[in-house]
């Protein structure tokens, strides 16, 4: 039961947690890019799905 328990040393198990929090940090970033920019295009895909709907009611679609 006491093999080569705890093999690994402090340096890689400190580089394994930094690549980790690194990895969270750049999805994180990504993922407020990604909000800020449908942020910005929710109203013009709203009113271009409103267009859409209205030229289909006039029968111009």
């Amino acid at each position: 039961m006491h093999g080569k328990r705890g093999s690994l040393e402090v340096e890689t198990l400190l580089k394994i947690v930094l690549v980790l929090v690194a990895i969270l940090l750049v999805i994180n970033i990504v993922s407020t890019i990604v909000s800020g920019i449908l942020g910005i295009l929710q109203p013009l895909l709203m009113i271009a799905i409103l267009a859409v709907i209205v030229l289909w009611l006039l029968d111009r679609l």
